[in-house]
């Protein structure tokens, strides 16, 4: 493919996930991997390069642009060898002309740029949430260490105990390491998030929010097999993906339990007041993964936000009637919005008087409000809020 005819794709292709964005649609990368499959004529080269071009007319809107060659064009700006390549060669786009839409830049609709900055995301905070993220693995210390591991790449350690990273694209799923079970892929500062459990051999661990089981995996190694892990979640397709990982980790949950969504205590009423911890991994924005997932910032709306809100306060709920007295609750959200971390477990502890803070000590992240918060411009990982409470 000659490079205008690479633009004009990666056009076509921002078409519908702008729309998908809109209407709560596919995430770009599934729309990105049909498409390839029905375009097998575009080589490996191509496909990265319109990978490459996709992701980066993504990060350079603000608001939802109006179409995919808007925001290709507002890629262009500033770009004269991009600009030069919409000269209306054939399979290339048509020359620009003027007047013509083009996409305002920005790190997020007004609306939600606006509430990053009253929590604090502004400047070069806000701005490097929309930089390409690294690949970080966990070793899995059920079958493996961090310092004899034998990997075929180049891996740094970093501040999470087990945690190891390699350059973004790293096709680390390949690897015998992966196929046996030796490394997950887990972000920096969601391992740390898991320090911050706490979870020790004997103990009875609650993840109420399992989903795919990532952390769950994690809070086993921890427990080093040794205890009562639960692993809980509304949505059944997520969690079924856990019992195959669990088996190529060789981790051991002792129960996975599907959520019916508004009678989860009568599902979980054997644990209740009987759990050391209990994780709260709560459905949220999502704003601390817009590295990965620059489109998902089109997604969301002020109405969405208010929802998972109510959620999350509704999870927290239904934590603290499973924590033993004396035990912990860990609330954890991939968010940098005030709403969903500091300003939702303050209300949580206005209205529990039996709870008090008792906030991670953790290696990376700054306080906020009665937690710690992690973000990419200061920590180089995810961003999170986590918060520690314990039940007197």
């Amino acid at each position: 493919m000659t490079p205008a005819a690479r633009v004009q794709s990666a056009i076509e292709l921002l078409d519908p996930i702008i729309e998908a964005a809109r209407g709560k649609g596919a995430p770009a990368d599934r729309i990105l991997a049909e498409w390839f499959r029905g375009h097998r004529f575009a080589g490996s080269k191509d496909r990265r390069a319109i990978r490459e071009l996709v992701y980066g007319a993504i990060r350079a809107c603000g608001p939802v642009p109006p179409s995919g060659r808007a925001a290709m064009l507002g890629l262009a700006e500033g770009d004269p060898a991009l600009e030069a390549l919409f000269d209306g060669s054939p399979y290339g786009p048509a020359a620009m002309q003027d007047g013509e839409p083009v996409a305002k830049a920005g790190i997020a609709p007004e609306w939600l740029e606006s509430a990053l900055a009253a929590s604090g995301i502004a400047g070069p905070e806000a701005a490097a949430l929309l930089e390409r993220a690294p690949l970080d693995l966990r070793v899995n210390t059920l079958k493996a260490s961090r310092k004899t591991i034998d990997l075929p790449s180049e891996a740094q350690p970093i501040e999470a105990p087990n945690g190891l990273r390699l350059a973004p694209g790293t096709a680390v799923e390949q690897w015998d390491a992966y196929q046996r079970g030796l490394i997950e892929v887990q972000d920096g500062g969601s391992q740390l998030t898991c320090e911050a459990v706490a979870a020790q051999a004997g103990e009875t661990v609650v993840d109420l929010c399992a989903g795919a089981g990532g952390k769950t995996l994690a809070l086993a190694a921890a427990m080093a097999n040794a205890g009562t892990l639960v692993a809980a979640d509304t949505d059944r397709g997520r969690l079924s993906r856990l019992a195959p990982r669990a088996a190529r980790a060789g981790a051991l949950v002792a129960e996975t339990v599907l959520l019916d969504p508004g009678r989860e205590l009568e599902a979980l009423a054997h644990w209740r007041e009987k759990a050391d911890a209990v994780l709260v991994d709560a459905p949220c924005s999502g704003s601390g993964t817009w590295r990965r997932n620059p489109e998902s910032r089109w997604r969301l709306t002020q109405p969405d936000l208010d929802r998972l809100v109510s959620t999350q306060a509704r999870l927290l709920e239904i934590a603290s009637e499973l924590v033993r007295p004396g035990g912990r609750l860990l609330y954890v959200v991939c968010s940098l919005l005030d709403a969903e971390g500091p300003d939702q477990v303050a209300t949580f502890l206005a209205s529990h008087p039996g709870w008090r803070s008792d906030p991670p000590q953790l290696p990376l992240g700054n306080p906020r409000g009665t937690g710690v918060r992690l973000t990419p411009f200061h920590d180089g990982t995810d961003g999170f809020f986590v918060a520690r409470l314990e039940k007197a």
